[in-house]
């Protein structure tokens, strides 16, 4: 055992101190990785339960999905909407009123900032693109399994609507057809409340019919 002026032993607490440390620091990080796969399982088990619900977004998802889109390229809403229509393959668009407030809410988080954007003649567009600030791109990396389970997720659904498309293209027709025709009508100005009233009941009585099938 070492002496000197503090007292009898002294010398011998610095191993002991650093065992003591490196003690904690694997019970903690025990811990911490047995709290990072149970939020993990708990996150598969939410996603499991949004796809039998019908929900294509879970809770933070939306936002989720937005960030790492940016991250790949500087993007503005409308094509953020579009790109996320594409990955499902058209069976799901987001609406304005939820991507532009997450994308509000992302910039005041500073994880995403506006990015400049120029039109084919150089002049600054007066579209608002983003790109994924180095906070953002850093939380995508920390979150990179749910990240990729989320956009296989999203690709899934696309690769479902293909298959859908391919094996009944005159279904897709016919919806097509559809839209169109309100379209066309809503642009002429030819849908006054009574037309509006008789269309809902028709598409109604159809949906009903269908279901019968």
């Amino acid at each position: 055992m070492t002496w000197n002026r503090y007292g009898r032993g002294w010398n011998n607490l610095g191993p002991m101190i650093a065992m003591m440390a490196a003690s904690a620091a694997s019970d903690w990080d025990e811990e911490f990785g047995e709290a990072r796969r149970r939020k993990r399982r708990e996150w598969q088990e939410g996603a499991r339960r949004r796809t039998r619900r019908g929900r294509m977004f879970g809770s933070g998802e939306l936002r989720l999905a937005l960030l790492a889109l940016i991250n790949e390229e500087p993007r503005h809403g409308y094509e953020l909407i579009k790109a996320i229509e594409e990955m499902t393959g058209g069976a799901y668009a987001p609406s304005p009123g939820a991507v532009y407030p997450t994308l509000q809410m992302l910039e005041e988080e500073g994880q995403i900032k506006p990015a400049k954007s120029k039109d084919k003649d150089g002049d600054e567009s007066g579209k608002k693109p983003f790109e994924a600030t180095k906070s953002g791109a850093a939380e995508l990396e920390d979150r990179a399994d749910e990240v990729d389970e989320l956009m296989e997720r999203l690709g899934a659904h696309g690769e479902r609507a293909e298959k859908v498309r391919e094996k009944s293209p005159d279904l897709f027709r016919a919806m097509g057809n559809l839209a169109s025709v309100l379209k066309n009508r809503a642009k002429a100005g030819k849908l006054d409340q009574a037309t509006i009233d008789q269309i809902v009941d028709i598409i109604d009585e159809v949906a009903k019919r269908i279901e019968r099938l």
